[in-house]
C-alpha cells in the first residue's frame, strides 16, 4: 500500500451524495473527526476519505428517539437533546467527535456501568454497503426487530464493513444532578452498597465515583459512599485498553485505570498480542461476507484494539 497523502476527501451534503461518493471510489475510509484513525491499524493513505453528512434530521422527545446524520458532532446532538431534558450517553472525552466516529470506534464512555454499552443506544442505521447501495438495519422505534442485528455488528467495526450515513438513537432522561467523588474506599464493596452508581473508576489506590439523579438521591448515595466531592474523573489513559472479567479487576497490578463492574481496563501503553485464532477467523469471515473486495478501511483490522 502507498504511504502518500490521501488522494481526495469527499464531504457529501446528504445520503444520495454519500452513496455516489462511496460508489465512485475504489478504496474508502470513513472519516469522522480523525482523532482515532490509527486504532486497529493506520488506514491506507491513498484511500479516498469520505466524511458523512451532518445534522439532526428529526427528534421526537415523546418517543425518546432522535435521527441524525453520522457526521453530526456529539456536542450538537447533546445541545438538541438537552433542550428537552434528554441525553444520549455516548460520552467521548472530546465532544467535537462525530456520532458516526464514536459508534464506529465502539468505545463506551465511563458511564457504561449505569447506562450500558453504546451499541444498546442504536435503534437503526443507514449505511453504504460495499456494493455502493444504501442499506438499512434495525427499526426507528424502541421495539424488537427480527432478523440479524447489523446495528450491533457495525458498532465498533472501525468502518471496515460499511460507511455509516445516518442513525436513529435511543434517548434517556438527563439527570438533574451529576457529581464526582473520590477517596480510598474499596471500589468493589462500594458498588455493592450503592443503588445505581453511574461510574466507579479505580487505579489500585484511589476510587472515583459518579452519582447521577435528583439532588436528594445524589445526597443520599453520597452519604453512603463517604467520599469527598471532586471536580471530575481522572485523566483517562488512551494508549491501550483491554477487557477482563469484572471479578478479575482485583488482581490488577501496575499502572491502570479500571471501570469497576464493567471490566474495561485503560492502560498507558498499547496492548500486545492478538485475539485467539478462532476469533480472528470469525472476524475475517464477517469482513469477507460484507466487504469481499476489501474496499473499506484498508490497513485496519476488524479485531483491532477498540
Amino acid at each position: 500500500m502507498t504511504t502518500s497523502e490521501p488522494l481526495q476527501i469527499d464531504r457529501p451534503a446528504d445520503l444520495d451524495e454519500l452513496v455516489a461518493a462511496v460508489g465512485s471510489a475504489g478504496l474508502v475510509v470513513a472519516l469522522g473527526s480523525g482523532s482515532h484513525q490509527d486504532v486497529g491499524g493506520v488506514p491506507d493513505a491513498a484511500a479516498r476519505r469520505v466524511v458523512a453528512p451532518a445534522g439532526v434530521r428529526s427528534y421526537d422527545p415523546a418517543e425518546m428517539t432522535v435521527r441524525c446524520s453520522a457526521g453530526t458532532t456529539v456536542a450538537e446532538l447533546d445541545e438538541v437533546l438537552g433542550a428537552a431534558g434528554q441525553m444520549c450517553p455516548l460520552d467521548p472525552v472530546d465532544r467535537t467527535r462525530t456520532v458516526g466516529g464514536v459508534l464506529g470506534l465502539g468505545r463506551s464512555g465511563p458511564r457504561r456501568l449505569r447506562h450500558g454499552p453504546i451499541r444498546d443506544l442504536v435503534l437503526q442505521v443507514r449505511f453504504v454497503s460495499a456494493w455502493g447501495e444504501l442499506s438499512t438495519a434495525g427499526g426507528p422505534t424502541v421495539k424488537n426487530v427480527s432478523g440479524f442485528d447489523l446495528c450491533r455488528l457495525l458498532v465498533g467495526s472501525l468502518g471496515t464493513l460499511g460507511v455509516l450515513g445516518e442513525v436513529v438513537l435511543r434517548c434517556l432522561p438527563r439527570p438533574p444532578e451529576a457529581r464526582w467523588f473520590a477517596g480510598t474506599a474499596d471500589p468493589f464493596a462500594l458498588r455493592d452498597r450503592l443503588h445505581r452508581p453511574s461510574s466507579i473508576l479505580w487505579d489500585g489506590t484511589t476510587t472515583w465515583l459518579l452519582l447521577e439523579g435528583s439532588a436528594a438521591e445524589v445526597r443520599a448515595e453520597a452519604t453512603v459512599a463517604g467520599l469527598d466531592e471532586v471536580a471530575g474523573p481522572p485523566p483517562m489513559p488512551s494508549a491501550g485498553r483491554r477487557s477482563v472479567r469484572p471479578r478479575e479487576l482485583r488482581d490488577l497490578r501496575g499502572s491502570f485505570l479500571a471501570e469497576v463492574g464493567v471490566g474495561v481496563v485503560h492502560l498507558d501503553g498499547p496492548v500486545a498480542g492478538r485475539p485467539a485464532p478462532a476469533e480472528v477467523l470469525l472476524h475475517d469471515e464477517v469482513k469477507r461476507l460484507l466487504d469481499p473486495d476489501g474496499r473499506f478501511a484498508p490497513g485496519r483490522e476488524l479485531w483491532g484494539d477498540r
